[in-house]
C-alpha cells in the first residue's frame, strides 16, 4: 500500500485532501482509481490513517478515513549528528538511515571534513526530499528532518539536549554499544556521532567527551563514513525492535 503525507489542515473529520505534488502522483503515475485504499500521515502529528479515495477532481483527491493506524515509530528519538562526507554520499546515508528510524540528522563540519556545502538552501531542499522520499517508501508516520548544517563548536553545545549521546570512534577497545543500551534503556532522545572520512580528530573526540559523549566500538572493523550510521541504527533496531 502506498503511503503519502499530508498537512495537518488537509484533514477533517472524517475527510483527507490530497492536492500538490502528491495528486499528480497518485492521479497520473500511479493511476489509481477511486475505491482503492492509501497510507496518510498527518506531518504535523505523526498521526498514521488507512483511507480510501473516494472523489478525484481536477486539482484534488478526496479519501475517506476507514481508521487511525498504530504508529511504526521507534520509541526513541535518534538524532545522527554526520560529519560531511564527499560527493553523494550524504544522499545515501539520509535514505538508508530514514528506512531505518532516524528521527533528524544535522550535518555536521568537522576537522576532517573536506567536503564544503556551497549552496546550503538548494542542498537542504535535496537532502529533504531524499528523506521525504525514504519515508514514503518505508512507510514511516514522519518525515525526519534534515537540518541545516552546524559547526563542531555547535556540536559541542547542543548534545547536551540529549538523555544519551555516542561518538561511534574506531580506536574505542572497551565499550561498545550493546552494553551502553541496555543500561540506558528508558532514554527517549539519543544522539549518534559520526566523523566524515578522515574520521574524529584526538581533540575533537576529547572535547565530546568532556560534554558527556560515551565513545563506542562499532566492531573489529573500520567502517565507512557511510557506513557507520546504517550499522549503529541498524543494531539499535535490533536491540530495541526485534
Amino acid at each position: 500500500m502506498y503511503n503519502f503525507f499530508v498537512e495537518n489542515s488537509n484533514i477533517e473529520n472524517n475527510k483527507i485532501i490530497i492536492n500538490d505534488n502528491n495528486y499528480n502522483h497518485i492521479k497520473n503515475v500511479l493511476r489509481m482509481k477511486m475505491g482503492e485504499n492509501i497510507q496518510i500521515c498527518n506531518k504535523e502529528t505523526g498521526e498514521s490513517y488507512l483511507a480510501e479515495i473516494s472523489n478525484i477532481l481536477t486539482d484534488i483527491i478526496e479519501c475517506k478515513i476507514i481508521k487511525r493506524l498504530t504508529s511504526n515509530e521507534p520509541k526513541q528519538k535518534i538524532t545522527v549528528f554526520q560529519g560531511i562526507p564527499k560527493s553523494d554520499k550524504m544522499e545515501y546515508i539520509i535514505q538508508k538511515s530514514v528506512e531505518l528510524g532516524v528521527f533528524s540528522i544535522i550535518p555536521t563540519q568537522m576537522k576532517y571534513c573536506v567536503a564544503k556545502i556551497n549552496n546550503v538552501e538548494k542542498k537542504m531542499k535535496r537532502w529533504q526530499t531524499i528523506s521525504e522520499t525514504a519515508a514514503k517508501q518505508s512507510k514511516r508516520n514522519i518525515i525526519p528532518k534534515i537540518e541545516n548544517p552546524i559547526s563542531f563548536e555547535q556540536l559541542c553545545k547542543k548534545i547536551k539536549e540529549y538523555d544519551l549521546s555516542i561518538l561511534a570512534y574506531e580506536k574505542e577497545e572497551n565499550s561498545d554499544l550493546k552494553s551502553i543500551l541496555k543500561n540506558n534503556k528508558e532514554v527517549c532522545n539519543i544522539a549518534i556521532i559520526i566523523g566524515p572520512e578522515g574520521g574524529i580528530d584526538i581533540n575533537e573526540k576529547e572535547k565530546l567527551e568532556k560534554a558527556g559523549v560515551e565513545c563506542i566500538s562499532l566492531g573489529r572493523r573500520i567502517l565507512r563514513t557511510e557506513t557507520a550510521s546504517t550499522a549503529i541504527l541498524s543494531m539499535i533496531m535490533y536491540e530495541n525492535e526485534l
